[in-house]
């Protein structure tokens, strides 16, 4: 009979005490006397992390679920599920089904308060949605939520329309984390024009000092060839063409997608993939005219030649 008065002390039996080992590893308490496994799949349940003062471990303690950005309150507060059903499936009653929407009911108002916490709690909401629109990452909503609320703190949202701050906080964080969307892709799916969101970008970037690379063309490669269905070989080729024009200084002051677009264009060409302009200047968000006049461009300065079109 094993005896076990703590799931992590040492179990006794017939074996001495100081001969039984634990194997963190396999989770076992193992005899090393007669190497008979005395106890199995034992659950570990000590926390992944290591600290060595108090003020560590209770700075890396912790309960719930992670923190995030992209909710107003930062996700601490508990909510009410909607559906009228206890733990076991089971409909609930009339009675306890009224109590659960009053409870919900001031559980959401206890989480407004105040003006700032109802736009961000609005912001959010906007931000949700032109991310799932936009088909962006986790990070880049994070670091979209971010800065929106800098931009509170700041009172640079006073006076400017919630939407035209948002995505002006969502191109920030493209740009930032090198994700190929264009402005002009982020104002097809909001109510603001794209001069107002061109103009919150700006001030974002003066009063909050963010610091945003160049717009390289070879990301928006990948997108446009996977969109396009083209191989490896064709992305590849792409992104040499662009590395050889930038080698020349043919890159400087030219639109990046419609770069992108050229070089995919050739490369198509060149790996007998053919794709027509109009179907990559739609992937890409610029016109024919400016892919016919960029692939132009690039072939005759890097003097490649083209097969027959």
């Amino acid at each position: 009979m094993i005896i076990l008065s703590h799931p992590h002390e040492k179990p006794y039996i017939k074996c001495p005490p100081d001969k039984i080992v634990y194997d963190p590893e396999r989770g076992e308490y193992i005899c090393t006397l007669t190497g008979e496994v005395i106890e199995e799949r034992i659950i570990d349940e000590r926390p992944e992390w290591r600290a060595f003062t108090p003020e560590e471990r209770e700075r890396r303690s912790r309960t719930g679920g992670p923190l995030t950005s992209t909710v107003h309150d930062r996700g601490l507060a508990t909510v009410i599920d909607w559906r009228d059903r206890d733990a076991t499936g089971k409909r609930l009653e009339f009675r306890r089904r009224l109590e659960m929407q009053r409870l919900r009911r001031w559980q959401t108002r206890s989480r407004i308060q105040s003006s700032i916490e109802r736009n961000l709690a609005q912001a959010m909401n906007e931000l949700d949605r032109l991310s799932d629109l936009l088909n962006l990452p986790r990070n880049v909503r994070e670091e979209a939520a971010r800065i929106y609320r800098d931009a509170v703190e700041k009172g640079l949202v006073r006076g400017r329309s919630i939407e035209s701050v948002v995505a002006a906080s969502v191109y920030a964080a493209c740009r930032e984390l090198k994700v190929p969307r264009t402005l002009d892709e982020i104002a097809r799916f909001t109510k603001s024009n794209r001069k107002d969101i061109a103009r919150c970008y700006r001030l974002l970037l003066k009063e909050l000092d963010i610091k945003v690379p160049t717009c390289d063309p070879i990301d928006f490669v990948p997108r446009i060839a996977h969109a396009l269905g083209l191989s490896g070989n064709v992305m590849k080729r792409a992104a040499e063409i662009l590395h050889k024009a930038r080698d020349r200084g043919i890159t400087a002051g030219k639109d990046p997608a419609g770069l992108a677009a050229a070089a995919v264009y050739i490369a198509a060409l060149l790996c007998d993939e053919r794709r027509t302009q109009k179907e990559i200047a739609q992937i890409a968000g610029v016109t024919e005219v400016t892919v016919r006049n960029r692939y132009k461009e690039l072939a005759r300065e890097l003097d490649i030649n083209l097969p027959p079109q």
